[in-house]
Order: structure tokens, then sequence, then C-alpha cells
């Protein structure tokens, strides 16, 4: 129901008393006359009469404390009566500019009229909010905001808050009422009182007009109580409806809620039983991580799927914004596209896994160690002690973190790829001009072959499986020995295949076995950066020819 309906039902009610208070004044005065005569020579009862006084003062006084309705209607009534003075005032000053010829008096009466007319108007304005509709401001129902949709687990806490407002304006709007209820009853009461009193003393004045007066605000306010009252039942029907509509709402967000929680809940269990089997028979084997990895992705993907199509109701709409957005987001986050390409590559391309050892190159500084994880955005390497860190960094154990983009423009060189678990590595050492040459060569040959034995059969069996994937020509994977002439010597260079994971513990064990079997040859000498001088001497000449050295020996 609208306001203006209100305001309709009210003017009608107020036409229905008005047309009744003459009835109703007659009856009230032909009683009170009617009485009067017959209880004239009776002689008063006081005691009877200060009862019914003290009962009205106490009637009085509940109608004054904290009455917002009285003070409303004291207002009103103030304006009407300031109003009839207005037009009262305006009648006589009318009366008297239309005399030509005015008298002293007449116009010290007209002067005063005006001036009266001047402060009266400016009562008038300071009461003007009583002019119409003085009770609008209360009759009028809090308003209704918008309803909360319940999409969401967080909206069910804004549909809860916004019942508990709704609950407090109903109440608040009830409380309204009942005050309004209790104030009619209360004049009713008053009503009651007087009527007794003239009973007992019917020529009174003073009850006469007092009786009156309460007669008319019970005129004015029982029009307004019905209004109230059915603005009243009509708001709380609405509230009454929206509630229930919460209501529904917020018990199917709760049970959609507890439906995905149990679904995640049973993936989330599912993923630890999975884990702990996979744990508990492959946790020495190197797919172990990476069956891990895939169940975490794949735990994560579900979720996001789940959440996705539980919460977004259009997804075909999401996925266009995504479309129009994906440009500005691939030049505006260039780095992090690119590295979601790298780790695609990785992860489809097979070039990197984890356990890997790589070795990476950036602005001219190495770095070789393990690949202990990959990320959407960067690979996690371990620092290991080796030859680069031995001989270039000085430092070893660092967590080094390599964008997946840096793929496509550094070169990450793979120690371990495909199962290929062993390097080449090499030892040079020089000997003298006049040192055995032939026999150095032969020990540095026999030491690497007796140390990287097992590690050429393991080559040789990778290397075959690899000829399928790639167009691999030269499988040797026999100790190779070079010999080449330096400023000082002859320097040998012994190259053997080795642990890529331990190289540097082979080596050492070989270098010190070839230093102590040249220690035990004669004509086998080390060099170092030395000069001979002659006197008076012939320059002795190399006793191996070049006739002597097998020229298959290094291949």
């Amino acid at each position: 129901m609208s306001f203006k309906h209100i305001l309709i039902a009210f003017t009608l009610l107020s036409s229905i008393t008005a047309y009744a208070e003459p009835v109703l004044e007659e009856n009230s005065t032909a009683e009170v006359i009617k009485e009067s005569t017959e209880t004239q020579k009776l002689p008063l009862d006081m005691n009877k009469i200060n009862q019914l006084l003290n009962k009205k003062e106490t009637l009085d006084k509940e109608l004054s404390d904290n009455n917002i309705w009285s003070k409303i209607y004291s207002n009103y009534h103030t304006y009407k009566e300031l109003e009839k003075q207005h037009i009262a005032l305006d009648e006589t000053i009318d009366r008297l500019e239309k005399i030509k010829q005015k008298t002293r008096t007449e116009q010290e009466e007209l002067q005063n009229a005006q001036n009266d007319k001047i402060t009266l108007l400016g009562k008038l304005q300071l009461l003007r909010e009583y002019e119409k509709d003085p009770f609008k401001k209360f009759l009028t129902p809090p308003e209704i905001t918008d309803v909360p949709k319940v999409d969401s687990p967080f909206a069910v806490i804004g549909a809860v808050s916004y019942r508990e407002k709704l609950q407090s304006d109903i109440e608040e709007y009830n409380n309204r009422y009942e005050s309004l209820y209790r104030i009619v009853e209360k004049f009713k009461e008053k009503q009651l009182v007087l009527n007794k009193l003239l009973k007992l003393d019917p020529l009174n004045l003073d009850y006469i007009n007092e009786q009156q007066d309460t007669i008319d605000q019970i005129k004015t306010f029982i029009p307004v109580l019905e209004i109230f009252k059915t603005t009243k039942n009509v708001y709380s029907k609405k509230i009454d409806e929206i509630e229930l509509n919460l209501k529904n709402d917020i018990q199917r967000e709760i049970q959609r809620t507890m439906t995905i929680g149990a679904i995640i809940l049973f993936f989330i269990f599912l993923l630890f039983f999975i884990k702990f089997f996979v744990k508990k028979y492959m946790s020495e084997e190197e797919s172990f991580y990476a069956i891990n990895k895939a169940l975490n992705i794949s735990f994560v993907s579900i979720l996001i799927l789940t959440l996705l199509l539980a919460y977004i109701e259009n997804v075909s709409y999401l996925v266009t914004i995504l479309g129009f957005a994906s440009a500005g987001i691939a030049i505006a986050m260039k780095d992090w596209f690119m590295s979601l390409m790298g780790w695609a590559t990785i992860v489809l391309g097979g070039a990197i896994h984890v356990g890997d050892r790589v070795r990476f190159v950036r602005e001219g500084v190495e770095y070789v160690g393990d690949i202990v994880d990959i990320s959407m955005l960067r690979m996690t390497m371990h620092e290991d002690v080796n030859l680069t860190s031995y001989m270039t960094n000085r430092r070893a154990g660092r967590m080094i973190f390599i964008p997946n983009n840096f793929i496509f423009t550094d070169m990450i060189a793979n120690y371990s790829h495909s199962g290929l678990k062993t390097v080449w590595d090499g030892i040079d050492f020089v000997i003298t001009f006049d040192s055995d040459a032939n026999k150095a060569m032969h020990i540095a040959k026999e030491i690497t072959k007796k140390y990287s034995k097992g590690y050429t059969e393991i080559t040789r069996k990778q290397l075959n499986k690899l000829r399928s994937k790639y167009g691999m020509r030269n499988t040797n994977v026999e100790p190779r020995i070079f010999t080449h002439i330096e400023p000082y010597g002859l320097k040998i260079s012994a190259w053997y295949l080795t642990n890529s994971y331990a190289t540097m513990t082979l080596r050492s064990t070989i270098s010190i076995e070839i230093i102590a079997r040249i220690q035990e040859e004669e004509k086998i000498h080390l060099a170092f950066p030395t000069q001979s001088i002659y006197v008076d001497k012939n320059v002795p000449s190399p006793q191996m020819g070049l006739d002597a050295i097998d020229p298959n020996q290094g291949l």
C-alpha cells in the first residue's frame, strides 16, 4: 500500500468522523443537561470526586510523559488555532482597509492587526510542517532497501545482517503502533473519568472543556490508528515475504556450500590416500616426485573447476572477458606469460625434469646443480660442489631460482637428460719432452678404464636407447687419451665417463692414481714452467719419434 492510498483512507475516515461529530456532541450535551437537572439538587460527593481527580491526574501524567503523539497533536492543534486567528485578522484588516476615512482608533486598530499578522505568520512558518499530515513521518514505515542476493558463502553473512535489520525495523514500527494504541486507550479511559466527574459535578466548566478536548483528540487519533494498523499489516506481510525468501536462499546456499565442502573433503582424503600408497611403494623411485607434483596440480585444478562451476553462473561470460583481456594481460605481464609458456614447454617437451643436473649460464656466470622443483613460473636449482664451483665460483650450496622464460633466451645444459646420468670428464697433466710419452699415455688409459668401467657399460646401454629418439652417430664410450705439445712439455689429456652427480670424487681418485704411477716410472717426469740452460753441451733430442705414436690412441 502506497502512502497516497493511506492519505485517501485517512481523508475518508476524517470525513466520516466529521459527519459524526454533531450527533456525538448533541448526545453528550443532552446527557449532561439531563443529568445536571437531576443532580443539581444533590450534595457533592467530595471523596469520590477526589478519587476520580487523582485517577485523572495519573492519566494526564502518563499521557504527558514521553508521549510524542500528544506533542504532535498539540503542535497540530496550535497550528489550527493560529490559522483561525490568521483568518480572523485578515477579515479585520480587510474590513478596516475598506473604510475610506478612518478615525484615529480605527487606524490604531488596523496597525495593531497588521503587526499581529506579521507575528502570527512567523509562528505559522515555524509550525508549517504540521499544516498537513502531521503524523506522516511516524506513519511511514522504514524504507526497505535492496534485498541482497545470496549466491556465495560470504553473501550469507550479509543476508543474516539484512534479516536482523528487517527485524529491528519491524520491531521499531510495531512499537510506534503500540504506543499510539496505548495513547488512544488512555484518552478513552480519561473520557470515562471525566464523564463520572460530570455526573458528580455537572456544572464544572473545567470538566466540560477538558472532556471536549479529550473527545477531539480521540476523534483525531482513531483514524490515524486505523491507517497505522492497515499500513502495519501490509508492511509486516512484505517483511515476512522477504524474510521467507531470504531464509530459503540461506538454506539453499548452506546446503550447496556443505555439498561443495563434502566434495572437496572427499578429494582431499583421496589425495592423501593416493599419496600414502605412492610414498609407501614408490618413495625410492625417481618418479615419486613427479607423481606427487602431478597429484597436487590435479587436486588444485579440480578444486578451481569445482568452485568455478558452483559459483559462476555464466562461465561463457567469464571466458569472453578473459578472451578480451588476454592481449592486455600478455603485454602487461609479459615475463609471467612467457614463464607460463616456458613451464608448458618444459613439462610437455620433457627437456628438464626434477632431479636433473643442469648447467645454467647467465651474464657470463655459470651455475651447476640439481633441479629440485619446477613450478609454473620458475625452476629451483640446488647448487652442488662440482668442478665449476671449484674452478670458477668458489661457492656452492645456494638455491638458484631460474625463471622458466630463460629457456627461450639463455643456454641451459642438462647433464642427465633422458636417463643419461654420465658425462665425459677429463684430467690433464704435462710431462717433459724427454719423458716416455707412450708409457704415460698407457698409464692414463689403464687407470681411467679401470675406474670408469661401470659407467662405460651404463652409458653404452643408454646411448643405444637414445638412438630411436636422436640421430646418435658417435657412440664410443671407451676412455680417450690425447697428447698435445705445450710450451713446457707434452700435455696428456685423459677423458673418461663418470657419474654426472659425483665427478669430483672419481676425478680425485684417478688423479691420485696417475700421479702415483708416474712417480714410479724413471723415464717419465712431470713438467712445470721451467727453463734449461745448456753450457758447452749439445741439446738432447727427444727419444720418441713421430712414427712411434699410435695414431688411433686418442680415438
